[in-house]
């Protein structure tokens, strides 16, 4: 009696006029679809940006800065210091500078940062996304590294010089003026986020200069601590390892609110796409409460065969399961095919809108992490809904008195 309930659960899925499902069945599937794939393209767009951000945001910026009120003098004896702590993975000294760049074609405000280009490798992922020139080409006299959005910008390119003006005031005989240096472009890198359009970087020793520090001098010391997540710990500690007068500043400082926004982003939006999940699992139940009405007369010739109460309900939680599985994975196929073409979807939707969906975000792509645990959850709590929703209806085909039933026909 168990393979008839399971091929009537299953017949009742299709038309009655021939067809592979009937209509509630379709919309029940459609719903179920579009619910699950919404919910994977999302998260895993979600997942992208947050990989995104801490892969090259957070590779780039510092993970902490130790730094006191004035200069740090000996910098070298105290990143010795700094790299013996088993939570450091490496230290460096750090210079930055807040300054104009100019060439003949624009004016930019920039960052301009002095770094040790030999430590570079090891302490950020810029390297790799050198488009043109060498990390090592720093150590030449005079010499700066800027992102492939502001050298478009400043039509710019590897040999030309630029000039960099900073808020420090020069003094001579004929009077005060901001200090200003020629410097040679010696490459070029391209992040493909916000950072290309201001981040520039020099040598330690050139940012010495204008900063008129001494050798042993530096503004403050950069952290690749081995936890990026407890970097502003890590760096609490390391600051008062070296004493009262210093001070640790972490990325959570500058781009924690930014990381923070996007996990939260995520899990709203991720409880909203599950009301479209719900809804369809009302769809559902809606499928199988239809069923159930117009096959009353079914139900009760089979109750009058001797069918069980067990075995009627597993011919409508049949139907339902079936209606689940089927809708569920329709939608884990859109939602993969959607998300691995997702960044042609949208420029198809830039050309025929004419302008850029993503100009206001810190990159201009659409990244996706396509996490197969999350997907499984996704899953497995569509299901979870839509089988409890077949379930409440299958009771009732059990209540049904086959003796009214059979006396109205």
């Amino acid at each position: 009696m168990s393979s008839i309930s399971f091929n009537l659960g299953y017949r009742y899925l299709r038309s009655k006029k021939g067809g592979i499902f009937s209509f509630t069945t379709i919309l029940a599937i459609l719903g179920l679809s579009i619910g699950v794939a919404s919910l994977i393209i999302v998260t895993s767009v979600m997942n992208g940006f947050q990989k995104e951000l801490e892969n090259r945001i957070l590779g780039v910026i510092p993970h902490a800065i130790v730094y006191n009120d004035d200069y740090v003098e000996n910098y070298e004896e105290l990143i010795e210091k700094i790299n013996a702590n088993n939570d450091v993975y490496e230290s460096s000294p750090y210079i930055e500078i807040q300054a104009l760049i100019s060439s003949s074609s624009d004016n930019k405000p920039v960052s301009l940062i002095g770094i040790e280009p030999d430590k570079e490798k090891e302490l950020s992922i810029l390297p790799q996304y050198m488009i043109i020139g060498d990390f090592e080409n720093l150590n030449n006299k005079n010499s700066v590294i800027i992102g492939s959005s502001l050298a478009a910008n400043l039509g710019a390119y590897v040999g030309d010089n630029i000039v960099i003006t900073t808020p420090d005031i020069k003094s001579t005989i004929i009077g005060s003026y901001p200090l200003s240096v020629t410097l040679e472009v010696v490459g070029i890198y391209e992040l493909r986020t916000e950072i290309d359009q201001y981040l520039v970087l020099t040598s330690h020793k050139t940012a010495q200069k204008l900063k008129k520090f001494s050798t042993d001098q530096t503004e403050s010391i950069r952290i690749k601590t081995t936890d990026l997540f407890k970097a502003d710990l890590i760096g609490s500690n390391i600051a008062l390892e070296l004493g009262n007068s210093f001070y640790i500043s972490s990325w959570k400082d500058t781009h924690g609110t930014l990381f923070e926004a996007i996990k939260f982003e995520k899990l709203l939006i991720s409880l909203m796409l599950f009301l479209i999940v719900a809804v369809a699992s009302i769809l559902v139940l809606s499928t199988i409460v239809m069923t159930v009405k117009s096959k009353e007369r079914e139900v009760a010739i089979l109750r009058t065969l001797g069918a069980s109460s067990n075995q009627l309900i597993l011919i409508f939680f049949t139907q339902g399961i079936l209606l689940s599985f089927i809708g569920i994975f329709i939608g884990v196929m859109i939602g993969y095919l959607f998300t691995i073409n997702i960044n042609n979807i949208i420029n198809l939707l830039e050309d025929m809108l004419g302008r850029n969906l993503l100009e206001a975000y810190f990159i201009n792509y659409f990244p996706y992490f396509i996490d197969h645990k999350q997907i499984l959850f996704i899953c497995l709590i569509s299901l979870i809904l839509s089988i409890s929703a077949s379930f409440l209806p299958s009771l009732r085909a059990t209540k049904l008195n086959p003796v009214e039933i059979l006396r109205h026909e």
